[in-house]
């Protein structure tokens, strides 16, 4: 008697909460830079490589298992690669010098690049075209959640034992819910809710044309990646600011930390994703229009916010910038994924990996770099602030290409499925 079920809710779930402890393993570093920037003397510059480290193998190797994954379960590389990466980040509290801990962050890499990129593939096939907006949202809940727990879990563990301890803790989770992926998530029949899909792998040259060649998808991938090099460069010296700026403790940094890149993100991901599907019925290039407008108004809020002398009103300020900036996670990837063939999604997932994921290298770095140009004649703590600000208007360039992927949207979808099949996917 098998054990494993086609509830899609039961596999949205699953699956969201395994892309939480993922994202938690990958940016709890973020609330431990000071006591490793302490222990190892490290620069801002060189303690971002952490990121750079994780970004190595995930691109390449992600991409690869893409492919296999089009042909293969995914549910079977969903777990194996979620108790790698588990056992990675346990490594990572068990290194005795900077370049193993780098090196164990390359395995958490590496597992996220096996278990990751088949999660979205999945609940498109558990999901029809006119709910993925809000399925695919709900599973990109994983960076505001997994944010709030490395944060908020991650700064008290460590000021309360010890960095290390951090790490170690982060490892359990993954271990379990790579057990019950396996256990009991059924792999979906591919393409069940969409028109014309076969059993042919489409060449890896149709992936890309998609996603760069199209206007549409060029300018969604484009701001996208934009919007999260900003993200993961500004919260990972989120905490470091507190410290150095208002000399809270890590702990209580962590709080502030959490609070703000979880709840404003989280309601703004689901908000964006199902008024994406409500609005999209009628006009494809609300995908597009959404996001755009919010992170046009919501960079120049980050810039002023950031500067601010006054705790209170700095933290008040960024999460309405917050709300406004994250939205585009959910709703950018059901636009992007409804513009695939059924046997492109995962592929689609590992390329968009190569993207977010040198994005997600170069946030902290440049900022890194500005931050230590900008102590020069301001100090530590106001240069972080002015670098974090400067890079917080990079959020208005992003939202002029989802502007430009509006005008597109629509008239892609026909390019791409057929009239009837678009309108489908607004039924």
């Amino acid at each position: 008697m098998t054990t494993r079920r086609t509830s899609p809710w039961l596999a949205l779930v699953v699956l969201m909460a395994i892309s939480t402890v993922g994202f938690i393993d990958r940016i709890v570093v973020n609330v431990l830079v000071e006591p490793i920037k302490g222990e190892f003397a490290l620069s801002d510059a060189q303690v971002s490589l952490m990121g750079a480290a994780f970004t190595v193998l995930n691109i390449g190797v992600g991409l690869v298992i893409a492919r296999y994954a089009e042909r293969a379960r995914r549910l079977t590389l969903i777990s194996l690669g979620t108790l790698l990466w588990s056992a990675a980040t346990a490594a990572c509290g068990a290194a005795a010098t900077w370049v193993q801990l780098l090196v164990a962050r390359m395995g958490v890499g590496l597992g996220e690049a096996i278990g990751l990129p088949s999660n979205q593939s999945v609940i498109s096939d558990y999901f029809p075209p006119n709910r993925r907006g809000l399925a695919i949202s709900v599973l990109m809940l994983a960076p505001p959640v997994g944010a709030f727990i490395g944060f908020v879990g991650g700064g008290w563990i460590a000021q309360e034992f010890d960095w290390r301890f951090t790490f170690l803790i982060a490892a359990v989770p993954g271990v379990v819910l790579g057990v019950i992926a396996w256990l009991f998530v059924a792999e979906p029949k591919r393409g069940q809710h969409d028109a014309g899909a076969g059993d042919e792998v489409p060449p890896m040259s149709d992936v890309l044309r998609r996603l760069f060649v199209l206007r549409s998808g060029r300018n969604l991938v484009i701001g996208s990646a934009l919007a999260a090099m900003l993200g993961f460069g500004l919260n990972y010296f989120f905490t470091s600011l507190m410290i150095r700026r208002f000399e809270v403790g890590l702990a209580e940094a962590g709080l502030y930390s959490g609070l703000i890149a979880s709840l404003p993100a989280a309601i703004s991901v689901i908000g964006s994703g199902w008024l994406g599907d409500k609005l999209g019925a009628k006009n494809p290039a609300a995908y597009a229009l959404v996001p755009g407008i919010c992170l046009i108004v919501g960079g120049p809020i980050y810039a002023f916010a950031i500067t601010r002398e006054s705790l209170g009103l700095l933290l008040g300020l960024v999460s309405v910038a917050t709300f406004l900036n994250f939205g585009y996670l959910g709703i950018t990837y059901a636009a992007l994924q409804n513009l695939m063939h059924p046997r492109m999604r995962a592929t689609a997932f590992a390329v968009l990996n190569v993207v977010y994921g040198i994005a997600s290298a170069l946030g902290p770095f440049l900022i890194g770099l500005l931050s230590d140009r900008m102590a020069l004649s301001h100090g530590p703590a106001d240069g972080l602030a002015v670098a974090m600000a400067i890079s917080g208007l990079v959020y208005v360039w992003a939202g002029a290409h989802y502007l430009l992927a509006a005008r597109h949207v629509g008239p892609d979808m026909v390019r791409m499925h057929g009239a009837r099949e678009a309108a489908a996917l607004r039924e």
